[in-house]
């Protein structure tokens, strides 16, 4: 059986896997079918019309399945490092507190409510800009002045808690004049 043609060039030969399909290694995840890194064996026609053409996959050569762990290793590398800066902004924000001013009655009923958006804007103005509002575990809003204790997920399995002070609004703060000007 001679070489078949592909587009101009002779194509390489797919190894055969003990099933009787082609072994490839993918490149990217393919849903129902595996990892990066993984040699899987698949049918000829999934492979040539499917896999290798969208570059999902590449021949099982020994230089690739180096390749591949090489860039495994790599991204376990970058990964670890995520992980560590993580962990580090966890225990800094454990040992903060945060606090939120906001209109209340005087039996500490909040006018509003104190969710995770304000939140996310107390740790902002506090210089912490990695929180998301997504990131904020919280059932529910604040309708009370308190101190509550909010979880908070950074990802990557990193949760660490916060405290946050939601406190009155002080009446001279609230009865400042606006910084915009009126005699322009």
């Amino acid at each position: 059986m001679g070489k078949r043609k592909l587009k101009g060039r002779l194509a390489r030969p797919l190894p055969v896997g003990p099933n009787g399909g082609v072994q490839v290694l993918l490149v990217h995840p393919v849903e129902n079918l595996g990892e990066p890194g993984d040699i899987v064996e698949v049918k000829r026609g999934y492979a040539n019309n499917f896999l290798l053409p969208r570059g999902l996959a590449t021949i099982a050569t020994e230089y690739h399945r180096k390749m591949v762990e090489k860039y495994k290793l790599r991204l376990l590398q970058v990964q670890e490092a995520k992980l560590s800066v993580r962990k580090a902004l966890a225990q800094q924000l454990a040992q903060q507190s945060f606090t939120i001013e906001v209109n209340a009655t005087e039996e500490g009923h909040l006018y509003g409510s104190v969710g995770r958006n304000e939140i996310v804007a107390a740790l902002k103005s506090a210089g912490v800009t990695q929180i998301t509002a997504e990131q904020v575990l919280m059932e529910g809003t604040i309708k009370e002045l308190g101190l509550y204790t909010i979880k908070l997920d950074l990802g990557m399995g990193v949760e660490t808690e916060i405290k946050v002070w939601v406190v009155p609004r002080t009446l001279a703060e609230s009865e400042k004049p606006s910084s915009k000007r009126k005699d322009r």
